[in-house]
């Protein structure tokens, strides 16, 4: 699994910077992939990728804010035009679907696919059997919703010796013992799963956040993430300019990983101010809170690997 950044700017575009859209990817899916946000020029970003809007399978909105979601529509568009485009969840806070019926039927925009759009405010959102979304709000100056998802835990690691030694034929029987199934051999053994396959592995949790002041709900969907996405529109020291536009420093990104146990941080959403020569002093800024932290920048690809066992 990779989150790919594709825009990393608060506010407007600059020439370092889009706004704000991250894609999650599924490569042992094919491509497969959510976007997390849309502002203005995404689906131009998501041409300098292999991405392809085919392979969308959700999108999640965090908030109203228009470098959250101008990019939204043009890219639900052009989707139409892509051959094998099925039906499309959206999530979003209350007004996303109003906005989106709007821009629709006065500009005459037709999709060639369904598009199930979803106001969500708290709570679980999406189970796909592998992975599930829930959501909370944030502190911003309009509603924002944080996301996190979670990995539902895959069965242990299985001693194929041992099953050999037991009598089990290489074959079905060991994906049966994987999935945690008892197996019967032909003289009538029985051969338990919980004696040849290590307990199960934790799934895992990547938590996306929208904009938003230091909050004990943002803590809440990061704990013990393997990875939280925070915004830090602003560095250190500016905390009352952050506070008054909602927003979060770059030491108070780094405070909420702490707190919340997580394992890496990545900071977004920096203000027009910063350029990408001063994204390093931002990360020593955090990394004297919170070590495991990283700046995002646009086309910057994180890999999440498995847990391991």
């Amino acid at each position: 699994m990779e989150l790919l950044f594709l825009g990393t700017g608060a506010g407007r575009p600059s020439k370092d910077r889009n706004v704000s859209a991250a894609a999650l990817v599924f490569p042992e899916r094919g491509g497969a992939f959510w976007l997390f946000d849309a502002g203005e020029g995404t689906q131009h970003q998501l041409m300098r990728t292999p991405l392809k809007l085919n392979k969308l399978e959700a999108v999640f909105i965090t908030h109203l804010h228009g470098d959250h979601m101008f990019g939204l529509p043009g890219l639900l568009s052009s989707r139409s035009y892509h051959e094998g485009a099925g039906d499309l969840p959206l999530f979003g806070p209350p007004g996303i679907k109003s906005f989106l019926d709007a821009v629709f039927a006065i500009t005459g925009t037709h999709l060639e696919y369904r598009l199930d759009i979803r106001e969500a405010v708290a709570g679980p959102i999406w189970d796909d059997g592998t992975w599930s979304v829930r959501c909370a709000p944030l502190d911003h100056r309009v509603p924002c919703l944080g996301y996190r998802i979670e990995e539902r835990d895959r069965p242990g690691r299985l001693d194929s010796e041992r099953a050999k030694q037991l009598g089990v034929p290489f074959g079905p029987l060991f994906g049966a013992l994987k999935r945690g199934e008892d197996v019967e051999l032909p003289d009538g053994t029985i051969v338990r799963s919980r004696d040849v396959v290590g307990p199960p592995i934790k799934g895992r949790v990547v938590t996306l956040l929208g904009d938003t002041k230091p909050c004990p709900e943002a803590v809440l969907l990061a704990e013990g993430a393997d990875l939280l996405v925070h915004e830090a529109t602003f560095a250190a020291g500016m905390e009352e300019k952050a506070a008054k536009y909602g927003h979060s420093t770059t030491g108070q990104a780094a405070e909420t990983a702490k707190k919340a146990g997580a394992k890496r941080l990545v900071m977004t959403h920096f203000s027009h101010r910063y350029r990408m020569e001063d994204l390093a002093s931002l990360e020593n800024e955090a990394r004297k809170v919170f070590p495991e932290t990283v700046a995002a920048y646009d086309l910057k690809k994180i890999d999440i690997p498995f847990r391991s066992e």
